[in-house]
């Protein structure tokens, strides 16, 4: 009795691994190969499938989602003979899972290997100068060569970038010592056009400024003049509006002699002829005032006794 219950215990427990064997859950991006006595069957996609136990068997599990795959630094020579170590990232993408499988042994070194090859081959044909400013250029021959020869794989470069190109170290710091040098030629150049600028704007500034000086002051005696010419006018107007006579205008042509003399520059004054004729006037108009007093007689006025027959 025993005996019957560890072979039924037995049969259940074969009974279960054959099961576990039999459903298969592939996950979702994935793809599994089938092999029935190490031939290739079958491709299994996501989901549930069903295999037969013990005869077919999972020879790989492949993950079909975009892969990105980092390179250590590879030394590679430049045209002009110098050596620089430049990292690159692959981002490929499995897309025949049984071509993956059979077609190459390890797609991953492979592609390594193929991306060293490809990238010697490229940068032997640059020089430094053109190595370090021409990623894109490098980036494209390196995709077109890997997607040529991935394609056969099953596999699918999709991009292929250069993390980073080392020069030397001594060509490092030749060429830190070039960028030092250009920054201060440049900033020398912005600090002499800076002051050009200046001053020419200084310049047409102060100009500027001169003319509208010059404006300004041209205005003023314009309008001096003209205030000037009017007050003349004004007082020209007034004195023959008053009628002045003679004697008026002699006498204050003398209170203006005083006012000309002014001033310890005028040492030497020149009298003029009209001088003459105001102190006639003054002296006519005393001569009036004296004559026209009672108990005086002018000249003009004396009087002639008629002759004595």
């Amino acid at each position: 009795m025993s005996s019957v219950i560890i072979v039924l215990i037995i049969l259940v427990v074969l009974v279960f691994i054959a099961l576990i064997k039999t459903i298969q859950v592939i996950p979702q991006a994935s793809a599994a190969i089938v092999e029935r006595f190490g031939r290739y069957t079958r491709t299994l996609n996501a989901g549930l499938n069903i295999v037969v136990p013990f005869i077919d068997s999972i020879r790989n599990r492949i993950d079909l989602r975009e892969q990105v795959v980092p390179f250590p630094p590879q030394p590679v020579i430049t045209q002009d003979n110098l050596v620089v170590n430049i990292d690159t990232v692959i981002y490929y993408q499995v897309t025949d899972a049984r071509a993956a499988t059979y077609e190459v042994a390890s797609y991953i070194q492979a592609i390594e290997q193929l991306t060293v090859t490809t990238l010697r081959n490229i940068i032997g044909g640059m020089d430094l100068e053109r190595t370090l400013t021409s990623r894109e250029e490098i980036n494209a021959a390196l995709r077109g060569v890997l997607d040529e020869a991935t394609g056969k794989w099953g596999i699918r470069v999709n991009r292929v970038e250069l993390k980073a190109i080392e020069p030397p170290t001594s060509i490092q710091d030749s060429m830190e010592k070039q960028m030092r040098a250009d920054r201060d030629k440049r900033a020398a150049i912005l600090t002499a056009e800076g002051i050009r600028q200046s001053a020419i704007l200084t310049a047409e500034g102060e100009k500027q400024s001169a003319i509208l000086r010059a404006e300004g002051e041209a205005k003023a005696s314009a309008l001096r003049a003209e205030g000037e010419a009017q007050a003349i006018r004004t007082v020209f107007e007034s004195i023959h509006a008053g009628d002045p006579d003679q004697k008026l205008l002699s006498y204050q042509y003398l209170q203006m002699l005083p006012k000309i003399a002014e001033g310890d520059a005028n040492k030497l004054w020149i009298v003029p002829s009209e001088i003459g004729d105001a102190l006639k006037g003054l002296s006519g108009a005393f001569g009036n005032f004296s004559g026209g007093a009672p108990g005086f007689n002018t000249g003009q006025e004396r009087r002639q006794d008629p002759p004595i027959d």
